[in-house]
């Protein structure tokens, strides 16, 4: 069963780093794209990066600069690794995977990401 598992969340303050972590297995693992989308409270789910199997990278234009998303093939795992987070940040994160870069059939249950001013 394709299934995806993040990790790496919790509660920094403004200018510190994270670095998120999605585990994929299955179907999942095996996708073209992985992306990482984040969710606030009372706002709609987000585009944040995105990665494709030949490595190539996109970010929203929010966080270029500043975060960095990575693919480790031969351990199935995604990376994202946050720096100068700002409390603007805070957000759930969830991990997605799917052919094509504007669809994703595969999604993890999303980590808390919370930032302090």
């Amino acid at each position: 069963q394709a299934q995806l598992v993040e990790s790496g969340g919790g509660l920094v303050q403004a200018g510190d780093s994270l670095r998120l972590s999605c585990a994929a297995s299955g179907r999942a693992a095996s996708s073209y794209y992985m992306g990482w989308f984040r969710q606030a409270p009372g706002k709609e789910r987000e585009f944040v990066a995105r990665i494709s199997w030949r490595v190539s990278t996109d970010y929203a234009d929010s966080v270029k600069g500043r975060f960095t998303i990575s693919r480790d093939k031969a351990k199935n795992t995604v990376y994202l690794q946050m720096n100068s987070l700002k409390p603007e940040d805070t957000a759930v994160y969830y991990c997605a995977a799917g052919p094509v870069p504007t669809t994703y059939d595969f999604w993890g249950q999303g980590t808390q990401v919370t930032v302090s001013s």
